[in-house]
């Protein structure tokens, strides 16, 4: 597939068949997320594979209700984790990207550039699933404390983001997008 090709017609995904993923074609996911580029090629990230069906309903668990009516429901990426076979759970070593080999942040939002890294991983791990037939939904209201507990993530390390992956049992929305011009500026905001 076509890297543009997949940039237009990848989607966020919410229901997922129960078919199951082989380790071969997590990895090759995986491996796409690795390739990222990353601050000072630190690969600040770790990749936790989720497949047992009791952590992810744990996860899923600590995900953000949302409001639809005026009532607290739950949100629909927790069905997603709960159905997909797998859970990437994208963890970082926070004192990595971007921080200097001294150990100092680099500039006044070093201390926060993992999140641009992981954010980086993301994206090539959810294109690359797309072009292999697979779905994600980027998942980012959870109550990362939670997660981590129960992950056993280490000190010096926290979780980011993550996604369900599997096939996709549905058609993913199409977003509108504002007009290039409206987001493009010229040399400086006037």
């Amino acid at each position: 597939m076509d890297v543009f090709e997949a940039i237009r017609n990848r989607r966020s995904i919410r229901q997922y068949k129960p078919d199951p993923i082989d380790n071969k074609t997590v990895e090759k996911v995986l491996e796409a997320a690795h390739w990222a580029p990353s601050w000072g090629n630190q690969q600040c990230w770790r990749f936790v594979i989720v497949r047992d069906p009791g952590i992810k309903s744990e996860i899923a668990d600590t995900l953000n209700k949302i409001t639809v009516d005026n009532e607290l429901v739950e949100n629909a990426a927790a069905s997603s984790i709960r159905q997909a076979p797998a859970l990437i759970v994208f963890c970082a070593e926070k004192t990595k990207a971007g921080y200097g080999v001294d150990g100092t942040p680099q500039n006044d939002k070093g201390e926060y550039w993992y999140m641009f890294d992981i954010a980086l991983a993301m994206q090539n791990l959810s294109l690359a699933a797309h072009a292999l037939g697979l779905g994600t939904v980027i998942v980012g209201g959870f109550n990362i404390g939670k997660v981590e507990k129960i992950l056993g993530v280490p000190a010096g390390c926290t979780v980011v983001t993550m996604t369900p992956l599997g096939v996709p049992d549905q058609k993913g929305q199409v977003s509108p997008r504002k007009q290039l011009s409206e987001v493009i500026i010229k040399n400086k905001f006037s």
